[in-house]
């Protein structure tokens, strides 16, 4: 009975665990499929977001090579009107009309030329007839045997050439004759099919590139119930040159493109390609084709690209699903099979402890729950990323108010992603400065502002950005930012600034005003003060007697009118200084090649100058290393030079002259680095960054209104640069700031330890 038992608990056993088994494996193999179904589901969403991707640059990439081509088409019919309504049209009167297109940069553009017909018979008087119109050098050289040929009679190099394009037979090259008889047909503009120019038959081979010839016909004053064909205004168009510059632009270096041209044979023939940064090896399984309108001819545009490396179109996270959702699926049957075999003790035990996972789960959703409501209801926005810089999370406000979705790169692509530039917009925002950056770093930033310039934000936005790394005891690193849209108040700042510049500038006028009236009154109480004193005594009689009260008087008046010019001449520099604060803040920037080194010397001469003038006082020693060009806005540059140079030669320990010292040090590729280095009464220790501030005054006993080094400090950083303050070694104060150096400037070479070496003048 006992065996029975025995074997019928062991079958029952058995039973139970092939059951047991069973289970497993059905929850393994389901929890399996469905993590490869997901994992797909998200690569195929991943996969419709490239094409959408694709789909929107391709039409970005299509109306920009339309909307430019046009602008050339447009620019031809305007051109041919213009020369059109001339009755007598002449040289001088060609070039007056034809001057604007050297302002409006037309890429790839060679020339605009005047073009006219001729039979052979008529050349020699086509010919002088031209010289009498202002050419008189003009020779027509006919090519060929055509019945009639097309000359250039007057010309417009836009490529900087000058080589001679006059009295060229353009019936030689067939395209442009098949592109004039079409235009002359047809009355509107034309294009060619691709061709080398017979300018550029002159060009080394390696620059010889596929081009065009757009042409329009030009029609002369109306003559009784009709307007007299005179021609045709012809422009030569380098097709790589042309197409290349608009493509880049639009691309954003994504995507391959190449433009074919359609041929009046109906062949297709490349005239533009551009490669995207993607390199070669890597696949482009993305392709479009499409077709743009030029002129009459519909050319062919095609696109590839590497959905692999289009933003946001391709990442882990599939995969990711897929291999977690089948590791928690082996986990999950590998816990039943260990629930089902176990005893009854072990089975309530992981009751009891499935109980209280559920339990923490529960509360983890909800904490989980009431954090994201509480990020979802924050206006500001909130990101946080790991370690590695990859994005963890993002509340709604920041897609809101960045209007692109997270980068899937780290750091590095962050600036072009999500378009960062310096607040004022005028250069990229340094990728080593960005607030998340320093989070990363370990180093907390508050309040640092930022522009934001992307597709969703084309005109700007301004940011105020802090961030702070994660606290390690939660176990990941990475940082946390919080950031807001500032731009209202920044606009406000920007009026407020403006307003102060009009109040200062119309404050000039009434305050001239006043100094002319003070001046002529303070004259005349002079002059009566003296004419009292020269009088001989008893001369006035009984006058006598009010003459020293008369002088004392006019004497007393005459102080408290110099006290009176004193602070209208402070009030006038204050003027002077916020007009030019408001200068530096807000106008446009101009930036061209400046010689930093004659700039300076001439500035440091009016300085020298100055002191000479003032009797008594210490001769300043100014002296001036080789500096280098830099490319900047040249008022604002010599605002910046004579700031740091006049407060070097202001800010010296009494009956001392200053020795001052303006040289250049190694600075990064593109960047100049130039150093300002005194001898005077240094800068206050922990005010080396607060005299930067407006207004802040560090020192007592010398006059000025505390805004020059704001000055400063705000034209550097439109330049995109940087300047710093810092103690002179054996005394004073040196300054360095960084400019943009100029295109052509080589780099300066220093020896070992020139950054290093102690500043300023020996």
């Amino acid at each position: 009975m006992r065996s029975g038992f025995g074997e019928r608990f062991r079958r029952a056993s058995r039973t139970g665990m092939a059951l047991v088994v069973l289970i497993a494996l059905l929850v393994a193999v389901t929890g399996t499929a469905l993590s490869v179904w997901v994992g797909a589901a998200l690569r195929e969403a991943q996969q419709h977001g490239a094409e959408q991707q694709l789909d929107r640059r391709t039409a970005l990439v299509t109306d920009a090579v339309a909307t430019e081509s046009g602008r050339y088409a447009d620019t031809l019919r305007l051109l041919a009107a213009a020369l059109g309504s001339h009755a007598r049209l002449t040289k001088p009167e060609f070039d007056q009309t034809t001057r604007v297109l050297e302002d409006m940069r037309l890429a790839g553009a060679t020339s605009i030329a005047l073009m006219v017909p001729a039979t052979a018979e008529q050349i020699p008087r086509v010919q002088e007839f031209w010289r009498r119109r202002g050419v008189p050098d003009l020779v027509l050289n006919a090519e060929g045997r055509e019945r009639e040929h097309v000359f250039s009679v007057l010309s417009r190099s836009l490529d900087g050439s000058t080589r001679t394009a006059i009295g060229v037979d353009a019936s030689q090259a067939p395209e442009s004759a098949r592109a004039l008889a079409e235009a002359r047909r047809s009355g509107q503009v034309t294009v060619s099919d691709t061709y080398r120019l017979i300018r550029d038959r002159y060009l080394p081979p390696e620059r010889r590139q596929l081009s065009i010839v757009l042409t329009a016909p030009v029609y002369g004053p109306v003559e009784g119930d009709r307007r007299p064909f005179v021609g045709w205004v012809l422009m030569g168009v380098r097709g790589q040159d042309f197409i290349g510059a608009t493509l880049r632009r639009a691309a954003q270096g994504l995507s391959d493109v190449r433009l074919l041209a359609r041929h009046g044979d109906g062949s297709l023939v490349p005239i533009a390609e551009l490669r995207g940064r993607a390199p070669r090896e890597v696949p482009r399984d993305l392709h479009r084709t499409t077709s743009v309108q030029v002129a009459q001819r519909h050319w062919q545009l095609e696109i590839a690209a590497a959905s692999a490396l289009l933003p946001g179109a391709h990442s882990p996270l599939p995969l990711t699903a897929t291999v977690a959702g089948t590791a928690l699926s082996l986990l999950l049957a590998a816990l039943v099979s260990a629930l089902g075999g176990g005893r009854a003790r072990a089975r309530a035990q992981v009751v009891a402890a499935t109980a209280g996972l559920r339990a923490a789960e529960a509360d983890a959703r909800r904490q989980a729950g009431l954090l994201a409501a509480v990020l979802d209801s924050v206006s500001d926005g909130v990101g946080v990323v790991d370690g590695q810089g990859r994005f963890l999370m993002n509340n709604p406000a920041a897609g809101e108010i960045l209007g692109v979705p997270p980068a899937a790169g780290g750091p590095e692509s962050w600036q072009d992603h999500y378009g960062i530039l310096l607040p004022d917009g005028s250069a990229p925002f340094p990728v080593e400065d960005l607030p998340m950056t320093q989070a990363l770093a370990g180093r907390r930033v508050e309040q640092v502002p930022m522009m934001i310039r992307n597709r969703a934000h084309p005109e700007g936005i301004v940011l105020s950005v802090s961030a702070q790394p994660l606290d390690p005891s939660g176990g990941q690193s990475g940082a946390v930012t919080v950031f807001r849209d500032i731009t209202a108040l920044r606009e406000h700042e920007a009026e407020l600034a403006a307003f102060a510049g009009v109040v200062a500038h119309d404050l000039r006028r009434p305050l001239t005003a006043m100094r002319g009236f003070i001046e002529l009154v303070r004259d005349e109480l002079d002059e009566l003060a003296g004419e009292h004193s020269r009088e001989p005594s008893g001369a006035a009689g009984a006058g006598g007697a009010r003459e020293p009260a008369v002088r004392a008087v006019a004497g007393e008046c005459v102080r408290h009118l110099d006290q009176a010019l004193a602070g209208i001449a402070r009030m006038a520099g204050l003027i002077d200084d916020l007009l030019a604060y408001a200068t530096a803040r807000d106008a446009a920037l101009q930036p061209r090649e400046v010689d930093l080194d004659a700039l300076v010397r001439e500035v440091a001469a009016e300085h020298l100058t100055a002191a000479a003038a003032e009797p008594g006082r210490p001769a300043p020693r100014i002296g001036v290393g080789p500096l280098p060009a830099v490319h900047a806005d040249p008022p604002l540059v010599r605002q910046l030079v004579d700031n740091l140079i006049g407060n070097a030669v202001k800010y010296v320990r009494p009956g001392q002259g200053a020795e001052v010292e303006v040289r250049s040090l190694p600075a990064p590729p593109g960047r100049v680095r130039i150093e300002v280095a005194d001898r005077g009464i240094g800068i206050p220790p922990g005010q080396h960054q607060a005299i930067f501030s407006g207004f802040h005054r560090a020192v007592g006993g010398y006059t000025g209104t505390g805004l020059g080094l704001a000055i400063c400090e705000r034209i550097v950083e439109r330049h995109g640069g940087e300047i710093t303050a810092e103690d002179n070694p054996g005394g004073g104060a040196r300054f360095r700031f960084t400019l943009p150096a100029a295109e052509d400037e080589p780099a300066v070479e220093h020896g070992p330890g020139a950054e290093d070496r102690p500043g300023g003048p020996s």
